[in-house]
């Protein structure tokens, strides 16, 4: 177990983030049983665990007695609707019956109040996100009415299309629009004066970030560029996001954007890295 304290004997908790465990995967559940226990710190699960609140469940029963608090954001695949065990739950009740899962264990999500984080570097609070996305991460010459044609001309196409109910919403980027209003009138309000920020969304936060090789034209279904200056507004020290599936650090303004997406088995297999190398700490 490394060293828990500072210069002064004091000991500090630290801050560890992962993303996209994507549970619904048998190598992927065998992967989160290597994840390594740090029972002093606190943990960010920055989204995609899974597509139904039992895999959400075995996650958080495997994590809770490894870490001193677990902090969960929704991903796109926490949204999904699929035939079968989920029934009527879409949308907005889909999010409920996965805050639900967090509630059974303790999990801080997106509906709780902000908790103030002591870390090595002083007090930070971490804020953790839930915003969708608006499909404007889209080059300028393309119209918000041709953007599925337009990523169709490089066959693209996000399953949240099928799957990705926004009931009682008319749209996903109406919900989007809705939850940004919500949560900025949040931050606004309710953010202690003068602490830093760790800013936790499963989408990134800046178009910028988003650099996707073999399918660019995937980037509509990334984020919202309403949250292009929130790292500087909200007084961020750092950001963590997953959903690109490609994790590395890149720095905006002086701030760290943290991507920490473990990705599908054939991904992070493929890197020849195992899964405890994904846990990154953020602090």
């Amino acid at each position: 177990m490394p060293d828990r304290r500072d210069g002064t004997g004091v000991a500090r908790m630290k801050l560890w983030a992962i993303s996209d465990l994507h549970l619904g995967s048998a190598e992927n559940r065998d992967a989160l049983r290597t994840l390594p226990a740090y029972p002093g710190d606190w943990l960010v699960l920055a989204g995609d665990l899974g597509e139904r609140p039992e895999q959400l469940e075995e996650a958080f029963a495997w994590l809770s007695p490894r870490y001193a608090r677990l902090v969960w954001v929704p991903g796109n695949h926490e949204l999904w609707t699929r035939p079968g065990p989920d029934g009527p739950l879409r949308g907005e009740a889909k999010y409920a019956a996965m805050l639900a899962a967090c509630r059974r264990y303790g999990v801080l999500t997106p509906e709780d109040p902000y908790p103030v984080f002591e870390g090595e570097r002083g007090p930070v609070v971490v804020v953790p996100l839930f915003l969708l996305y608006d499909y404007s991460f889209r080059p300028p010459e393309v119209a918000f009415g041709q953007v599925l044609d337009w990523a169709a001309e490089h066959r693209v196409r996000s399953a949240d299309e099928l799957l990705l109910s926004p009931d009682p919403w008319p749209s996903r980027q109406a919900w989007c629009a809705a939850r940004v209003a919500h949560t900025r009138a949040r931050l606004e309000a309710e953010l202690p004066p003068g602490l830093p920020t760790i800013l936790v969304n499963h989408f990134p936060l800046r178009r910028d970030l988003v650099h996707l090789p073999r399918i660019p034209r995937f980037s509509p279904w990334c984020g919202t560029t309403a949250t292009e200056d929130w790292h500087i507004r909200f007084r961020a020290a750092a950001c963590v996001h997953g959903h690109l599936h490609i994790p590395r650090t890149l720095v905006r303004d002086g701030v760290p954007f943290h991507e920490v997406s473990l990705g599908y088995a054939k991904q992070w297999t493929a890197r020849g890295r195992p899964p405890a190398d994904y846990l990154r700490r953020v602090l």
